[in-house]
């Protein structure tokens, strides 16, 4: 049971934020727009906004889709694709799509472009076994109609028009294949938070507070939560109330979700993972690739780590990456400590974890193989997308860290969970959000899922009903089963957001 102490303080926020990434913001903004009189507190560690998972050298910026993300579409024993996570997320994706152009059209957000392009969605295999599986998938997927403009091929010549870079210097005997969609995108997470934080934080009773850390979190008689903060420049402590608190902080929930002492944070743990790109540094190579061209994973690979070439607009440059390269690192956060797993073991989830971590030896395997990679290593597997690259054009950039989620089961064991997790307690009156991709390309359903769990009674309001579908013209409906919905929502948003042409050469 969470700890609950008495106090006359007043309340000095409706909500709390903790941790300034694209989480708290979509929050915070949702919030705002459903009650403008709100007050809200934000507070940050770091000085800026998005600098850690949301920051876009930091993995978040494919603008997940399902398109070409093939670990999530797994191939069952019998050959079948299991597509159901793929349309969850494809599904997610146009809700935050959604969201973003009603930012746009309310002024919130200025020019779109400055956060989401278009950029072609590939897969691309070689292999007779993975040609299979990607022709089964594609067969999957477009029977769904969000993914029924999906092109498959397997002629070599028609992919060199896809993504030439990739066909450049690859054997004509090999068998190849892939699928493109041209309705991806590439969203940089890292200028759409700070966009969004910038218009919240001038709103009336809303604060923005950075180089603050949060060291206690209380329950209070009254229900409400007593937060704990030491601002980070001068020192000085100092104590909030608040009637409801979102846990935000990337790789630093899970260590505030422990302090919260929630009976249902119990037995939750966290396996961190880092990460490494290869980055382009030639201008000539970096203009002739415009797709994310995403292919198989290695066995015992977490799914954040399915190898890519993945064109993005970060400040308004075009970039080439290739990775990410997993690795292993003790901390939960890039700007972390080497203390943080050690500390986040206690005895309602040392259980679990062990027991996840029996069970998932290739990944330990995987992970050591990974860390023991000289250059020359990364720079073969690499060679696998692009034949003709050269080591001189490519150099070494770290990626953030992610923490994936150990979760108990009922028998007292525990699995190791690759997705997102929205742990809240039984009253609604605080919320976490654990784990790692696709988080931040579906971070507006995730907070629709936390508001009907932390607002259930307001979010059943008439306004806020009617807010919420102002926002998200298809809240409640299923775009996976209504194809004309699905058709007139593509082409709102493709309008608001200005998705109707590629990367220019």
């Amino acid at each position: 049971m969470a700890r609950k102490k008495k106090t006359v303080v007043e309340t000095d926020a409706d909500v709390i934020l903790i941790g300034a990434g694209i989480m708290s913001a979509t929050l915070g903004l949702i919030l705002k727009e459903l009650e403008p009189d709100l007050s809200i507190e934000i507070y940050e560690r770091l000085d800026i906004a998005a600098a850690e998972s949301s920051d876009a050298w930091n993995n978040a910026g494919t603008g997940h889709s399902a398109f070409c993300e093939l670990n999530y579409t797994p191939q069952k024993k019998d050959g079948a694709v299991d597509i159901n996570k793929a349309v969850q997320i494809a599904e997610s994706f146009e809700v935050s799509k959604q969201f973003w152009a009603y930012l746009v059209e309310k002024e919130i957000l200025s020019d779109p472009n400055l956060f989401i392009k278009n950029i072609p969605h590939l897969s691309f295999v070689w292999g007779k076994k993975n040609v299979e599986f990607l022709k089964t998938r594609f067969s999957s997927l477009t029977k769904c109609n969000l993914f029924e403009d999906m092109e498959y091929t397997e002629d070599p010549d028609t992919i060199r028009n896809w993504t030439p870079l990739v066909m450049e210097g690859r054997a004509k005997k090999d068998k190849v294949a892939a699928t493109k969609m041209d309705l991806g995108t590439d969203v940089n997470f890292g200028s759409l938070t700070r966009e969004m934080f910038s218009y919240l934080s001038k709103q009336s009773n809303v604060n923005l507070h950075f180089h603050h850390e949060i060291r206690e979190l209380d329950k209070l008689e009254t229900g409400e939560w007593e937060v704990k903060v030491k601002n980070l420049e001068t020192g000085k402590k100092n104590r909030r109330i608040a009637k409801f608190v979102f846990i935000g902080a990337g790789g630093g929930s899970l260590p505030l979700l422990e302090k919260s002492d929630i009976p249902e944070g119990k037995g939750f743990g966290g396996f961190p993972v880092s990460g490494q790109w290869l980055k382009c540094t030639n201008e000539e190579v970096i203009s002739r690739h415009h797709a994310k061209v995403y292919g198989k994973a290695a066995v015992g690979a977490p799914p954040m780590s399915v190898p890519h070439l993945d064109t993005r607009i970060i400040n308004g440059k075009q970039a080439l990456l290739f990775g990410p390269y997993a690795g292993f690192s003790t901390k939960f956060l890039k700007n972390g400590s080497f203390l943080d797993l050690p500390l986040s073991i206690k005895f309602n989830n040392i259980r679990p974890m062990v027991s996840a971590g029996l069970k998932n030896i290739d990944l330990t395997k995987y992970l050591i193989e990974q860390i023991r990679q000289s250059p020359e290593d990364r720079f073969e597997a690499l060679k696998e997308y692009l034949p003709n690259a050269e080591f001189k054009d490519w150099e070494l950039e770290y990626a953030g860290q992610r923490v994936q989620v150990i979760k108990k089961k009922a028998s007292g064991g525990g699995i190791l969970e690759f997705g997102t997790e929205v742990v809240s307690a039984a009253d609604g009156s605080i919320a976490a959000l654990l784990g790692a991709s696709p988080g931040a390309s579906t971070a507006v359903s995730i907070m629709l899922d936390l508001l009907d769990r932390c607002f259930k009674t307001k979010l059943q309001t008439a306004e806020w009903q009617t807010k919420i579908r102002t926002m998200i013209p298809t809240y409640g409906e299923n775009l996976a089963n209504n194809d004309e919905l699905c058709k007139e929502t593509r082409r709102h948003t493709t309008s608001v957001l200005k998705l109707n042409s590629l990367v220019e050469s």
